[in-house]
């Protein structure tokens, strides 16, 4: 039963996200692929001009992340996800009409607070579909998407700029119409076959909602607190207000308190503990450090490959071939983090072979030699994302705290988007040895920070082994009794391990 339950899910819901995933990273790289086929000529752009045009995108990209996973639970994330997706893929079509570094400007900044939304609302959605140590699998096949955008990118833009002068436009503006109209598109794909969660999904016979739904709280529920010691509502919770947060009270000494992700209500408090999780912050800098390689490697790679010497169609093309061993190691890699549970150690193995890459594309001193460091530094960093992005989903138990400890990881890692854009500026070409320092410092930043947390769970695991963290339980029953929680105990529990 197991895999045919897993098999419909997958079938059903992975295909959808991984075209919208494949959608959002073309959308958001093909500016690099219509640089080179003369955007920056056509809309005057001087200077670090460019550098900035792709700055401002992670303005308005930051604002919505947190926002957009708080109201995904009530816009229910079938709906969400693809509306996010059809508005983007809008705003990217709008890119053609653009003339000047001043459109370009509104155009990103557009494109930023449409795209904000999908990464955590993906990661998110997925948590509430599957078992812990099922995510990553599925965010592997879907992140693997993102190296294939590399590809597929640098194909679609090869045979849409042959179409410069139809229609009076250039070929880098049929780029943005062709692929913002295939995004628009996909989305309503996406809200076609995607459930709302498990228990909505069509696709599933009643038996196998009931089995799906029962394997699903076994693994993300811990051990239900009897409440032999645990009183009704505080009286201060008057019965208006216990309505309204749907508050059950307890009528005898031996029910137990479970409350489900689809039970949880909206709390402060969860949403603070969300915010102070040390694992939040050790994994959202070390994300940092790994976007600043990822987006200036999708960024600048076009104009890196130009700069070895190939031209035109020759440089689309040979950004191509880095990209398939990238993909090809993310979903090895992630079939082999989910059996064997480790999340941190991968990544520990993984970035130094992108830090390998990058020293030899410092130190290279031909053509041939910095092209094959560029496979190298894909090879390292494309499989350590749905490590990195499995972590908080696994050690953050109760929907509210993950929807924030998700998203806060995101919002804080994208933040080295900033960084990316201005580590490789035009003065660097054809070496580019300041941003390939710039990206190399930054992942071996990275990997003392999942060091960091590896050691954490660690310690924190073996605090819980050896009954150390009992105290959590009646801290607990406290802010039950007092009407102040109606989560629930998640992540707190000393049953609770954290995944390393």
């Amino acid at each position: 039963m197991t895999r045919k339950v897993l098999w419909k899910l997958d079938c059903h819901i992975l295909p959808p996200l991984a075209l919208l995933w494949l959608a959002n990273f073309i959308d958001r790289s093909n500016i690099g692929n219509a640089r080179i086929a003369g955007l920056e000529e056509d809309t005057h752009l001087t200077g670090n001009q460019f550098n900035i045009v792709l700055a401002v995108f992670y303005v308005t990209y930051l604002l919505v992340e947190l926002p957009s996973n708080w109201v995904m639970k009530r816009m229910k994330p079938d709906r969400w996800i693809p509306l996010l997706v059809c508005v983007w893929g809008f705003v990217t079509t709008m890119t053609c009409f653009v003339h000047s570094f001043g459109g370009l400007i509104a155009i990103r900044m557009c494109l930023g607070l449409c795209e904000g939304g999908l990464l955590p609302g993906i990661i998110l959605y997925l948590s509430t579909i599957y078992k812990r140590h099922e995510l990553q699998l599925r965010v592997g096949v879907f992140y693997a998407s993102a190296s294939l955008s590399g590809a597929f990118g640098g194909l679609l833009a090869t045979a849409i700029i042959k179409m410069d002068g139809v229609g009076g436009l250039a070929g880098w503006r049929w780029i943005f119409v062709l692929e913002g109209i295939a995004t628009v598109l996909l989305s309503i794909v996406a809200w076609y076959f995607m459930p709302t969660d498990i228990a909505s999904a069509s696709f599933l016979t009643p038996e196998e909602k009931e089995f799906a739904l029962a394997r699903f709280r076994s693994d993300h529920s811990t051990p239900s607190l009897s409440t032999r010691a645990m009183k009704p509502p505080s009286p201060s919770v008057d019965n208006d207000k216990a309505e309204e947060l749907n508050i059950e009270r307890v009528k005898t000494e031996t029910s137990e308190v479970i409350v489900t992700a689809e039970d949880e209500v909206f709390e402060w408090r969860e949403i603070a503990r969300g915010l102070v999780d040390i694992q939040t912050w050790l994994t959202a800098f070390a994300y940092f450090g790994l976007i600043v390689s990822l987006y200036s490697y999708s960024l600048f790679l076009p104009t890196i490959v130009k700069n070895l010497g190939y031209d035109g169609a020759q440089a689309q093309l040979h950004t191509v071939p880095p990209y398939v061993p990238a993909a090809v190691l993310t979903v090895v890699v992630a079939v082999l983090s989910d059996r064997l549970k480790w999340r941190g150690p991968f990544i520990l193995i993984c970035l130094p072979i992108a830090i390998i890459g990058y020293i030899v594309a410092i130190t290279a001193t031909t053509d041939t030699g910095r092209y094959a460091a560029v496979f190298l530094i894909a090879s390292g960093i494309y499989p350590s994302g749905p490590c990195i992005l499995s972590i908080l989903p696994n050690n953050s138990s109760g929907h509210f705290k993950r929807a924030t400890t998700t998203a806060l990881q995101l919002a804080v890692a994208n933040i080295g988007g900033f960084v990316a854009t201005f580590s490789y500026t035009q003065d660097q070409a054809p070496k580019y040895i300041r941003g390939h320092t710039i990206s190399l410092a930054f992942l071996c930043a990275a990997w003392l920070l999942v060091g960091c947390n590896v050691l954490y769970c660690m310690w924190e695991n073996r605090a819980r082994e050896r009954g150390l963290r009992q105290n959590n339980i009646e801290e607990y029953r406290t802010l039950w009794n007092e009407g102040k929680t109606r989560a629930p105990i998640g992540d707190r529990h000393p049953d609770f391990r954290f995944t390393l």
